[in-house]
């Protein structure tokens, strides 16, 4: 009966895949403008990612590029103007995806000013998201003070990728500690097919047990990665579980 229902529950599991359709309509975490990151480099790229996103299903992308003081000095004056020309890009394409520019800011020593001057890109209207992220081989040091800044001024924090931190991995509450300040936690996608490592993958289905997460992102710098996500990662257990768990705020934005 063992081996019987082994069978069985696989070919259940393997149609349930085959049937899930995927639910999220808004992505919020990708390098989509061109040359301004280590993402796309040109609109031809943008482009053929972001029609695999609309065969995904997606009908709006919010990119997010990175800005970081020593090496992506991106902000406003040039990410806007670049967002154009994709949209102009796209149009041309026939690719029908709403597209709205923010970024990917690193907490380091020059993310505070860029708050108090005004700087910040966010998104989700009046939600005011900031999406945030840290070195993998330590916590910002301004982590904390970062984090008041933002949430004084309005704005809400999104931690990016917080499975993929490894000095977390060890800190079963810190997921919980980190929520409990008002922090949303953002899921790579590719995390949850051990993309990155298995010990990452471990941590992101700790997260998804706990009900941690509020978005999932897919984090696409290329092609590559948008393709594998349509391949694998929309039809496996793990992202179906993230998606189901809880109720995602992707499609609020």
């Amino acid at each position: 009966m063992g081996f019987l229902n082994k069978i069985f529950g696989n070919k259940e599991a393997a149609q349930n895949a085959a049937s899930f359709i995927n639910p999220v309509k808004v992505e919020l975490h990708s390098h989509l403008i061109h040359a301004v990151d280590d993402g796309v480099q040109t609109l031809d790229e943008a482009a053929e990612t972001l029609k695999i996103f609309e065969e995904l299903g997606y009908t709006k992308v919010i990119t997010t590029p990175h800005i970081m003081s020593d090496f992506y000095k991106n902000g406003p004056h040039n990410l806007l103007p670049k967002l154009t020309e994709l949209k102009t890009h796209l149009k041309e394409k026939g690719i029908n995806l709403e597209m709205e520019v923010a970024a990917e800011y690193m907490i380091d020593d020059a993310f505070e000013a860029k708050i108090n001057n005004n700087e910040i890109l966010s998104f989700g209207g009046n939600k005011k998201y900031v999406l945030v992220e840290m070195p993998f081989l330590e916590e910002a040091r301004n982590f904390k003070s970062a984090i008041f800044e933002l949430q004084i001024n309005g704005f809400t924090p999104i931690l990016a990728h917080p499975e993929r931190y490894t000095y977390y991995h060890q800190k079963k509450d810190k997921y919980q500690e980190i929520v409990d300040k008002g922090i949303l936690l953002q899921l790579n996608n590719l995390s949850l097919i051990g993309y990155y490592s298995p010990y990452v993958l471990k941590a992101a289905e700790g997260i998804i047990e706990k009900k941690l997460h509020s978005f999932v992102g897919s984090d696409a710098h290329n092609v590559k990665h948008a393709s594998i996500i349509s391949d694998k990662v929309i039809h496996s257990n793990l992202y179906q579980k993230a998606c189901t768990s809880v109720v995602l705020l992707n499609n609020t934005l």
